[in-house]
């Protein structure tokens, strides 16, 4: 059954690093393509590094399937999720800009469902 979280996209450095080296490399394309997961949540949810699992925007009900990493430490509370900045992020925002002419990219209510 699908739980509801948070997702919050962002950058990180090694994203930061894997882009000057070239976006289609592994190393670009891993920081994108892959959720962290607090390691509360990934204990409680039974996940393990490598597991897979499907988002769907609860606006949209746009879906996207990605591999899961637990968070570093305390880095991330439980019940929110942490992606780089990609085309899977890109794929759960909405469309409103709320007149501001970007959609919002932080904060996006997602339902994670674990695909085993």
């Amino acid at each position: 059954m699908p739980e509801t979280f948070i997702l919050i996209p962002g950058r990180t450095s090694e994203q930061g690093c894997g882009i000057s080296e070239g976006k289609f490399l592994d190393k670009y394309q891993r920081q994108i393509n892959t959720l962290q997961v607090s390691p509360g949540d990934m204990e409680r949810l039974g996940l393990a590094k490598g597991d897979r699992v499907r988002l769907t925007s609860c606006d949209r009900g746009q879906q996207v399937e990605v591999d899961v990493v637990p968070a570093k430490g305390d880095e991330l509370p439980e019940g929110l999720l942490f992606i780089a900045y990609g085309d899977i992020s890109s794929q759960l925002m909405g469309g409103d800009t709320h007149g501001s002419g970007m959609p919002t990219s932080k904060g996006i209510d997602v339902e994670l469902e674990i695909l085993k």
